[in-house]
């Protein structure tokens, strides 16, 4: 199995190489200089000569590097499932939550494709060039913590599920006042709801809905600013629900929420 680590290992060890040789040739270039400027031509020829042998190993190096990059064969790394296979090592080792088939996976709160046919991978929409597993790991979950960190407003969030709510309920039953009408109203609904133009939903898609659903799930609201009390439900069809994970980090399924007044 290809591991990109030992690959990691090796360059690392030749990098030191070239970059050694970089500097000699920088400093061999120094003297050249002072040599021309005092002009001592003699000793200026034999750095000249010295800088031919220098470049050269440095060219040989650099094609010894390319041709142990090439024989890694980074497409097969990825078509044969040893990038993924890594990648699931990593996020278990990182505690960072996957799930999913190849080639699009969950890592809560990011959707994450492969393209094996262009090697990118697309983290949400946005195109990452990264084929070494432990770094886009870490990357992901830098921005998870990031994510985690950012302010939110659970009260606020719960305002707006309870506006898009009672518009549902309205409209499901054709003008009935929400609070005669009461019911479960489908999550996903409720974000076509808030997201009605294509636009928005680029802005804010349903995984940042979900991540939303879940810091609101690990705060200790339980009721709007008016005084009603809101439920999240399961449903037995998982395409129905939101996947999130909560303060524990086990993932829940919710598929539907209703307000109520308590009593």
């Amino acid at each position: 199995m290809a591991d990109y680590e030992e690959l990691y290992k090796q360059m690392a060890g030749r990098e030191k190489e070239l970059k050694d040789k970089i500097n000699a040739v920088q400093k061999t270039f120094k003297t050249l200089s002072k040599n021309m400027e005092k002009g001592d031509l003699k000793s200026w020829t034999k750095d000249l000569g010295t800088m031919r042998t220098l470049l050269k190993e440095q060219e040989s190096l650099m094609e010894e590097m390319q041709e142990q990059v090439d024989g890694f064969g980074i497409r097969a790394y990825v078509e044969s499932g040893d990038f993924v296979e890594q990648m699931l090592a990593c996020c278990a080792r990182l505690d960072v939550d996957i799930k999913g088939e190849y080639p699009v996976f969950e890592m809560f709160p990011f959707r994450v494709r492969i393209d094996a046919e262009n090697l990118d991978l697309y983290l949400d929409r946005k195109r990452v060039q990264c084929l070494r597993p432990l770094a886009f790991v870490q990357d992901v979950k830098a921005g998870r913590d990031k994510l985690l960190k950012a302010a939110f407003d659970p009260q606020g969030f719960v305002k707006e599920l309870a506006v898009a709510y009672d518009l549902m309920l309205l409209k499901q039953n054709q003008g009935k006042s929400p609070a005669a009408a009461g019911g479960d109203i489908y999550l996903k609904s409720l974000y076509t709801l808030l997201t009605p133009m294509r636009r928005f939903r680029r802005d804010y898609d349903q995984q940042s809905f979900a991540f939303d659903l879940a810091r609101l799930y690990a705060s200790e609201v339980r009721a709007t600013e008016d005084g009603r009390q809101f439920q999240f439900g399961p449903s037995r069809n998982i395409n129905k629900s939101i996947r999130i994970l909560d303060q524990d980090g086990r993932e829940q399924y919710l598929a539907t929420i209703r307000f109520f007044e308590e009593g």
